[in-house]
């Protein structure tokens, strides 16, 4: 998995933006993190994408979620698919593959 955190853009509530690559999912993935009375420096996921199989299928549609709250690196799409190169032919261990079975019906 590849997780990059991003600068929040000022004056919109926001105090992370995430965005990365999950393998074992087959998908790109967005949070935004807002804080709250008991965490105000780590906050809450309050927008979360990217958490089934294959949710999101490439990292323009990943960063596209994330682009209003915050400051987007220039390399950020080429590092993501990067990161999706770099896991191709990786395959699920025993423990995943029961998981995913469990939670979503399938193994690939």
């Amino acid at each position: 998995m590849s997780r990059y955190e991003l600068k929040p853009r000022p004056g919109n509530g926001v105090i992370k933006a995430v965005v990365g690559w999950d393998r074992p999912l087959q998908t790109f993935f967005a949070q935004i993190f807002t804080p709250t009375d008991e965490e105000p420096e780590e906050g809450e996921a309050t927008i979360w994408l990217g958490t089934e199989p294959g949710a999101l299928p490439s990292p323009e549609v990943a960063i596209r979620v994330v682009e209003a709250y915050a400051d987007i690196p220039e390399t950020l799409a080429a590092d993501l698919t990067a990161d999706m190169n770099a896991t191709v032919g990786v395959k699920d261990g025993l423990h995943q593959a029961e998981a995913k079975r469990r939670l979503f019906g399938s193994i690939n």
